[in-house]
């Protein structure tokens, strides 16, 4: 491998903490192995997932013996510079997205320490976890797309297996699931319905194609729900908990199917009797990306950056994680 060069920056933790482990620094590139690619990241995701990275809860849940230092950052999009001997499929110069949390992508509970994450400017890939960016979208969006947009069409097409013509409720249709879930949810021939937070929120849900929205701070959810659907809802996808979406639900019809991602780490939602909850987790596996990747490049498409930050603005990346924004969050490494 030729290597552009041999050192980059990179957000780099020693420990475990709060925001002020995080440090911006110069590291060693890393070489790619023989099943690897090395992209170099031009947008990077930013989640509540990787708070829990950095804090050691993801190293907690999955058993993994921490090896410092910890470059973070678990999704992101670039492109690739050079290609470990055993890799074929791809070529130098391809714009990839991709994830580094597992090396068996069907099981994501064997997350494994990547030798980098995305929050730097380049990392090394398995390139079994890197996927072509679809036509549709910038490259700075893809690096928001694979782990809410996997999650969500987890939910949509496995979990509630969504007919065409159906209605289908998305509570959190701003969020970075919720927007992508509104999109996917119309490319599955649902009739979506969304309750989003803020006028904001609404006007975003809308833009993206929802047949109707509604503001769940402020509008009157159970009326707006009961308009569009008189005779209840046949599905929902439910990205956030609390008393709101439970009410929500009260719109669902008998036999309707209600589903709620991350299923081990936030309790189910209440449904009315006769209501099917359908709790999963969002395990990403090449036929889910796949499908991702046609219903995304099926036609215009976006993954809404509420906000982009510099490498050395992650502290504030993450702040803003936790504040109200619409879609996603990305930090642009270049």
């Amino acid at each position: 491998m030729n290597a552009i060069k041999e050192r980059m920056r990179a957000i780099v933790i020693d420990r475990f903490g709060g925001p002020e482990v995080l440090s911006v620094r110069e590291v060693p590139l890393p070489r790619p192995a023989p099943d690897e690619v090395l992209v170099k990241v031009e947008s990077a995701g930013v989640g509540v997932w990787d708070i829990g990275e950095r804090e050691g809860m993801l190293a907690k849940m999955f058993g993994i013996q921490p090896r410092f230092p910890w470059i973070l950052g678990s999704e992101g999009a670039g492109k690739i510079t050079a290609i470990g001997d055993g890799v074929t499929g791809f070529r130098r110069g391809d714009s990839v997205y991709g994830d580094v949390w597992t090396k068996n992508s069907k099981d994501i509970t064997t997350y494994v320490n990547p030798k980098t994450g995305f929050y730097a400017e380049y990392t090394a890939l398995d390139a079994d976890h890197a996927w072509p960016v679809p036509s549709t979208i910038p490259i700075e969006q893809a690096g928001a797309l694979l782990i809410d947009g996997g999650t969500a069409l987890r939910g949509l097409d496995d979990s509630l297996a969504l007919q065409q013509d159906e209605r289908l409720m998305v509570f959190g249709a701003s969020g970075g699931l919720g927007h992508l879930a509104v999109q996917l949810g119309k490319r599955l021939g649902a009739q979506v319905f969304a309750i989003a937070s803020g006028e904001d929120g609404v006007t975003l849900a809308r833009r993206l194609g929802a047949d109707a929205a509604v503001d769940g701070h402020n509008g009157d959810v159970v009326a707006s729900a009961h308009d569009f659907a008189p005779n209840g809802f046949d599905a929902a996808l439910v990205t956030v908990a609390g008393e709101a979406p439970e009410k929500a639900l009260t719109a669902m019809r008998e036999g309707g199917r209600v589903a709620y991602p991350w299923l081990n780490q936030r309790p189910p939602p209440k449904a009315p009797t006769g209501v099917r909850l359908l709790g999963y987790n969002g395990s990403l596996d090449p036929a889910l990306v796949a499908k991702l990747n046609r219903l995304v490049g099926s036609g215009p498409f976006e993954v809404h950056l509420g906000g982009t930050f510099a490498l050395d603005q992650a502290a504030q990346a993450y702040q803003a994680v936790r504040s109200h924004h619409l879609g996603r969050l990305a930090l642009l490494p270049g």
